[in-house]
């Protein structure tokens, strides 16, 4: 019993050290209000949880869309009127960064005197990858122990860590390929130039003797 109880505390430590994106902001009100939006790095296919919770606040409307920083700007959830809390599930489609943003509208019943203030306080969580997987329910489901669901943890973290080892190498593959190209083609235009640097200095050479015969300096 003894001998598991350090394994337990590293297997905790590790578990708790997996990053959480969580902020509490106040969010002010305007009749055209700017999007205020928390960007978070993310893998092609990785689940993430965002969960929002809106105070109350009178005469203002939030809304909520989780977007990503593709070039299509995919628009996975979007919601009008959010209260309280909110629980939204997705699944990435790109190797972008995505994007928890909201917007407070004010009503236009509000007089400009009485707008300025106007605010709603919103706690955002987001989690990502194996932070994103609830493990109670998985633990309640196949009757884990305590220990064996922290190990599900680690092993979706290693997994986590795995993969993003992959990415790296994928996108380190992409650099050097790029660089190649990059070399190659830099050569190409010094050579290039190096040739019409030549070509130029041949036509001044007969440029020039044709001028001195013209002149009769030379034969």
């Amino acid at each position: 019993m003894h001998t598991r109880q350090p394994l337990f505390y590293a297997v905790a430590l590790l578990v708790a050290a997996a990053s959480v994106g969580a902020v509490k902001f106040n969010l002010q009100a305007a009749r055209y209000p700017p999007s205020k939006c928390f960007w978070h790095a993310a893998h092609d296919g990785q689940l993430v949880v965002v969960t929002a919770n809106v105070a109350p606040g009178a005469d203002q409307r939030v809304d909520i869309e989780i977007v990503d920083a593709s070039p299509a700007r995919h628009v996975y959830q979007s919601k009008r009127g959010l209260s309280g809390e909110a629980r939204f599930a997705i699944t990435t489609h790109s190797e972008d960064d995505v994007g928890v943003c909201f917007k407070n509208y004010l009503d236009y019943s509000v007089s400009n005197a009485n707008a300025v203030g106007k605010s709603r306080v919103v706690d955002l969580d987001v989690d990502i990858g194996a932070d994103a997987v609830d493990y109670n329910a998985i633990a309640n489901k196949e009757s884990l122990s305590v220990l064996e669901t922290e190990m599900r943890k680690v092993e979706g973290v290693v997994k986590e860590i795995v993969d993003e080892m992959e990415y790296l190498k994928r996108r380190e593959l992409r650099f050097h390929s790029t660089n190649e190209s990059t070399n190659a083609r830099v050569q190409n235009f010094a050579l290039f130039t190096l040739f019409a640097m030549l070509c130029l200095g041949a036509w001044e050479i007969m440029h020039l003797r044709a001028f001195f015969k013209r002149k009769y300096l030379i034969d």
